[in-house]
């Protein structure tokens, strides 16, 4: 059964990388009016376009799983087994593996660490000059985010440049899967390894020396859930405020009006930071598979249907954000952005990533007062993270 106009199959880019690479919120839109659960052929999934109907999947973990897998390329292999994978993984041993690590991302832990992290700011904007050129990307974008959860993890300096090099090799794993990216994930795994046997002896305040001395109803962790767990922490705590920052003053540099808006009253940086994280939607989408014989829109889902969570397309619903859901505006309240997802796996990161969103947001703005577009923004080909690669701004 198909949503699709006859003859029409709207869904064809989705499977594509590249195609995310350009634009996708034309389709998006269209999509949302013709076919909002729409089937794919090739792959054999529902694509849900529509806010409600990705919210409704999300907050209904024993109807729609995630256990037979989260991306696009799970359709094409046979999952691993993979313990500790929190992403991959349905109650009730989700939430006993997600009290190992929240209370290191509770909101009151996170607010704690706001010194540091405005200091790790303003040092990487000491070298962002005026009226010139600068790849916000590299400079602002890939390194703040990085720093911060170092710190957490209690990476010594010198291994951060590594960091750098495993988080966007875990990125390309989850589309384009690499005898290179597979070896470099293999890398940080012994690193991390050799690190929690370290902590073990002689733990920290850290979150590598949570790991290596927690215990689950009893027992420790093993080596494979330990592995897994600090993937999981690099990656959530460095790809969503990466794309955050990086999209989101490309936004701001593309709608100069928004950025004034907030040079005139910095009390609307808060909503600023829900409104860049509802526009660039950093995680584009997840999978869910149905686990019985139900129905989404009124539209009936076989159970072992596959159906894909499009966030990107949600956060442009004109029935939830009305007619403006196609304009930037940094002062929208209230909005219901699904960019950090919806209940069992609501990203354990978001306090760390809105409040890295506002102290970046803050700071920039006490040093400048006009940001512009200075070349070509490259994006990232990904059908999971809507990344940028590169992105020149000048500041002034």
């Amino acid at each position: 059964m198909t949503e699709n106009r006859p003859g029409i199959d709207l869904t064809v880019p989705l499977t594509d990388p590249a195609f995310y690479a350009d634009d996708p919120y034309p389709l998006f839109a269209r999509l949302r009016a013709e076919a909002p659960i729409a089937w794919n052929e090739e792959l054999g999934f529902w694509a849900l376009s529509k806010h409600a109907d990705v919210l409704e999947v999300s907050k209904d973990p024993y109807r729609f799983c995630s256990g037979r897998g989260i991306l696009l390329m799970d359709l094409r292999r046979e999952l691993p087994d993979v313990p500790g994978a929190l992403l991959y993984v349905d109650p009730p041993e989700h939430g006993r593996y997600r009290r190992l690590v929240q209370p290191a991302f509770a909101p009151s832990k996170i607010r704690a660490l706001e010194p540091v992290i405005r200091q790790r700011a303003r040092v990487l904007l000491d070298h962002v000059s005026p009226n010139e050129p600068v790849d916000v990307v590299e400079a602002l974008a890939v390194p703040f985010p990085l720093l911060v959860i170092a710190d957490m993890l209690g990476v010594p300096e010198r291994d951060w440049p590594d960091m750098r090099r495993w988080t966007d090799a875990l990125i390309e794993l989850a589309t384009e899967p690499s005898e290179e990216n597979n070896a470099i994930a293999a890398e940080m795994a012994t690193y991390f390894l050799e690190r929690i046997a370290e902590r073990a002896v002689d733990p920290g305040d850290d979150l590598v020396s949570t790991l290596a001395t927690v215990t689950v109803d009893g027992e420790k962790l093993d080596e494979a859930e330990l592995m897994m767990f600090c993937g999981q922490l690099l990656v959530a705590g460095n790809e969503t405020t990466r794309n955050l920052i990086s999209a989101g003053l490309v936004a701001l540099a593309e709608h100069p009006d928004q950025w004034e808006r907030l040079v005139a009253d910095a009390e609307l940086i808060s909503r600023a930071v829900e409104e860049l994280l509802r526009w660039t939607t950093p995680v584009i989408s997840f999978m869910r598979t149905a686990t019985v014989d139900t129905e989404i829109g009124g539209l009936p889902i076989a159970e072992g249907d596959h159906l894909l969570l499009l966030y990107a397309s949600a956060n442009r619903d004109e029935e939830v954000f009305g007619p403006t859901a196609d304009q930037l505006d940094v002062g929208r309240e209230p909005n219901a952005q699904l960019a950090f997802g919806f209940g069992e796996h609501y990203c354990i990161g978001a306090a760390l990533a809105r409040l890295e969103g506002r102290i970046m947001l803050e700071e920039l703005l006490q040093r400048f007062r006009r940001v512009e577009p200075a070349g070509p923004v490259t994006r990232l080909a990904s059908t999971v993270i809507a990344g940028i690669t590169s992105a020149p701004l000048v500041f002034s």
